[in-house]
């Protein structure tokens, strides 16, 4: 996934109301970005981070310029902009990068399913295979070099989860493909001490036959592209 423009750089200031950050330019201008990412951001959003951002060409939208990576003090690159894995995951699929998710003819986005009033972020259907519901999740929590998912307690991962387990049960395919855009993380884990209902849901899923894939985004400030495969750490 190319940007439509090539990225500009400033520094961060701060982050809030989740959805704003004030950063200032080389220049000493400051001005507010529009942040696409709800989460806690931890690690992600540390005042003196560079931050580089796209700049819309929509007049009518009050903050134009929207925060998609982050490069740390320490050196990680880190896609923020969460909207932009689901995209880079039906890419790959469509290009036929993901062996795992290859054999399939139709690639949708968005569809309703469930029991909760959900959407899976891609449905893969084919005349030869069962239908395939794939949930995305960004991975962005680095801590002592392993990344976990989430990075604050999610009702709403909770929610997914239990589509994802009903789905698997009924006989279709289920997959939670962990998306990694951190230069950092080279191994995945769920973060049971932040969310241990979310923990516990992903341990019944996996038993019920919902799929776990990890894979890196390579980062750079002109592109996004789906790397390589990272594995998925178990710890009981």
């Amino acid at each position: 996934m190319k940007f439509e423009q090539p990225l500009k750089s400033a520094t961060l200031l701060k982050r809030y109301k989740r959805f704003l950050a004030d950063v200032v330019k080389d220049n000493g201008e400051e001005f507010t970005l529009h942040c696409a990412n709800t989460g806690a951001m931890t690690g992600c959003a540390t005042p003196g981070d560079t931050v580089w951002y796209s700049t819309s060409t929509n007049t009518k939208r009050k903050y134009p310029c929207s925060w998609e990576l982050t490069q740390t003090q320490t050196g990680d690159w880190i896609c923020v902009n969460t909207l932009r894995a689901n995209t880079i995951v039906a890419d790959a699929i469509e290009a036929g990068h993901i062996p795992e998710l290859s054999e399939y003819d139709e690639v949708k986005r968005e569809v309703k399913y469930g029991n909760e009033n959900s959407r899976i972020d891609i449905l893969l259907k084919s005349n030869h295979n069962v239908d395939c519901y794939i949930e995305v999740k960004s991975v962005t929590l680095l801590q002592g070099g392993m990344g976990y998912f989430p990075d604050a307690k999610t009702e709403r991962g909770q929610k997914h989860l239990r589509e994802l387990t009903a789905i698997a049960k009924s006989g279709l395919r289920a997959v939670l493909f962990y998306a990694v855009p951190h230069t950092g993380i080279t191994e995945v884990a769920v973060a049971k001490e932040i969310d241990p209902h979310y923990a516990s849901l992903l341990e019944q899923a996996v038993d019920a036959g919902v799929e776990i894939l990890c894979y890196r985004i390579n980062i750079s400030d002109y592109d996004l592209t789906l790397g390589m495969q990272l594995p998925f750490i178990s710890k009981g």
